[in-house]
């Protein structure tokens, strides 16, 4: 109700006079007069009105006022209607007692003072009427803090979901860090028992290199001798997995037309794959240059490929694909922005649940049962593309396939390997060197020892670098040295720089199984293990500026394509 509206003034008296008066009295107020000339047409006109003051003569022949202010208070509307009594004869204190115990709130005399009628009936009306403003702002104010307690309930509703999903998203993000750290660890561990494994396998393939120039023309012999070599390569292929899951295996980058890799593996594919497989290229124009090792991404395309005829052992269709994809940062997670080549190869095989996906690149899992699979071809894969720069995702339906992509930097470099490298020719003889050849595994400097001096080369065998300085300092003759680099006390690369400083015309050669190394800093030429006599007679040709001897009859010609 706003302060300008009228409230209702009700005049109860039996004579029509004294209503005149009053309404007459009462009408400077400016409010709703309403007359009744008995209690039951006031009782009438209470029920038809909301009325703010009720103005009752004491003195009516069928109820009297009293009686009719009881019977108005018994109402449950009119609990709190202002009633003032009016009366000639009735003032005496008793009367007047009375009168507020039957519930009025004023007592008029007659004669009545206007004044003093209007200044009463005012106050009444006022009271009213600011009670019913403020019954119409609390009103207003439950309704807007019930809107508010609703919007909060909302709003808090709705921060408790983004609560709950953010406790979920933390708990993942935790659960992924928690799964990279035992990846990282395993890794670690992984690296370092292939480091160790490469440095086995150094002595078994060195010896069973020399051993197979010697033996006799025995074909029994021979085939052991190849079963064991073979086996030492399979062992050599399993560390350089186990190098590549671990992200340390070293990488030789090129420019690389991937097109034209692919392509050029295809007929190598075909015969892998068998003749249940149908292969199929798909290139888009203009794909750019790639930076990747070529032999390991070859490695890793077989891989793949091997994964594919497997999960299609009833036959199927492989296709091989490569486009240009500029990514943009958060596209593909863990992968910057910037422009790649996407590799991709997709099969209609079984494909993977979600459980088998999840663990897909997980080192040593494998679904290919017992004596099947090392579990290490997707990991390799997987470590092969991240030192390289890319990434790899893996998408798969039951049923319908799967496809694997590898997103590969661009290269910006200028020339572009086309075709797989092949082995440098070996010709005469360069002479005999004097060779210093340092390692703390006296497996290791033996194996290396024996083929060099099977080469016809003279080799003096240390366990560090300390006793390195020392037989330097004594050896004026000495040609070059073969160093390992993770060595105790001083490292490959420290003792490199002592050489350096002391005997700067002094080839050295960094010989190490992990790709962390400072070699490409220093300028050193690099050997990794684990290595055979051939590479070994073609560095040493290398350094000393002439070619590597031919091999003799009695040498095995040992296909490393599987490494």
């Amino acid at each position: 109700m706003g302060a300008e509206e009228q409230v209702n003034i009700l005049l109860v008296d039996d004579q029509p006079a004294k209503l005149l008066a009053f309404e007459v009295i009462l009408s400077e107020l400016g409010e709703n007069l309403i007359k009744a000339c008995s209690a039951n047409e006031a009782l009438e006109q209470l029920l038809k009105s909301d009325v703010a003051v009720v103005l009752i003569d004491v003195c009516m022949p069928d109820l009297d006022g009293f009686e009719l202010a009881a019977m108005i208070r018994e109402h449950p509307r009119f609990q709190k209607t202002a009633i003032i009594f009016v009366s000639a004869i009735q003032v005496t204190d008793l009367d007047l007692l009375r009168g507020y115990e039957a519930g009025a709130v004023d007592y008029v005399p007659v004669p009545v003072v206007p004044d003093l009628l209007r200044a009463k009936v005012r106050v009444f009306a006022e009271l009213f009427r600011k009670t019913r403003q403020l019954e119409t702002l609390n009103a207003e104010l439950e309704r807007r803090v019930a809107e508010r307690t609703a919007e909060l309930a909302q709003t808090n509703a709705h921060l408790e979901r983004r609560v709950e999903e953010r406790t979920r998203e933390r708990e993942a993000a935790l659960a992924q860090v928690h799964e990279m750290q035992k990846v990282e660890s395993l890794g670690q561990l992984t690296g370092g028992v292939a480091h160790d494994f490469n440095n086995l396998l150094m002595a078994v393939l060195g010896n069973l290199e020399i051993l197979s120039k010697y033996i006799p023309d025995d074909p029994k012999l021979r085939r052991l001798i190849d079963t064991a070599i073979k086996g030492a390569e399979r062992g050599a292929t399993l560390t350089k997995r186990m190098l590549a899951f671990a992200r340390r295996q070293e990488l030789r980058p090129a420019t690389v037309d991937v097109p034209n890799l692919v392509e050029s593996m295809v007929e190598m594919l075909r015969s892998s794959l068998g003749p249940g497989i149908q292969i199929t290229t798909e290139f888009e124009d203009d794909v750019p240059a790639t930076l990747v090792d070529p032999n390991q991404l070859e490695l890793a395309l077989l891989n793949l490929a091997l994964n594919a005829r497997d999960a299609m052992p009833s036959g199927g269709r492989l296709t091989i694909s490569a486009r240009a994809d500029r990514v943009g940062q958060g596209d593909i997670p863990g992968l910057p922005a910037g422009d790649y080549v996407c590799i991709a190869e997709r099969d209609t095989g079984v494909g993977m649940d979600e459980t088998t996906l999840k663990r897909a690149t997980e080192p040593f899992f494998t679904t290919k049962g017992a004596g099947r699979g090392t579990g290490l071809g997707l990991s390799m894969v997987d470590g092969l593309v991240a030192q390289s720069g890319g990434a790899m995702r893996i998408s798969t339906e039951i049923g319908t396939g799967t496809t694997i992509q590898l997103w590969l930097p661009v290269s910006e470099r200028a020339n572009v390997k086309t075709a797989r490298s092949t082995k440098q020719p070996c010709i005469e003889n360069i002479g005999a060197r004097r060779i210093l050849v340092v390692d703390d595994d006296p497996i290791v400097a033996a194996g290396t020892a024996a083929m060099l001096e099977d080469l016809g080369h003279s080799v003096i065998e240390v366990g560090s670098a300390e006793i390195a300085l020392q037989v330097l300092s004594s050896e004026s003759d000495i040609d070059f040295v073969i160093t390992d680099h993770a060595m105790p006390g001083m490292t490959g690369a420290e003792l490199v720089e002592r050489i350096r400083s002391r005997w700067p015309g002094l080839p050295v050669v960094l010989a190490s199984g992990y790709t962390e190394l400072p070699a490409d800093e220093l300028g050193l030429p690099r050997l990794p293990k684990p290595y055979r006599q051939e590479e070994l007679a073609r560095l040493v040709a290398n350094l000393i500026g002439a070619r590597p001897p031919a091999f003799g009859v009695g040498s095995l010609s040992i296909s490393r394509a599987a490494e």
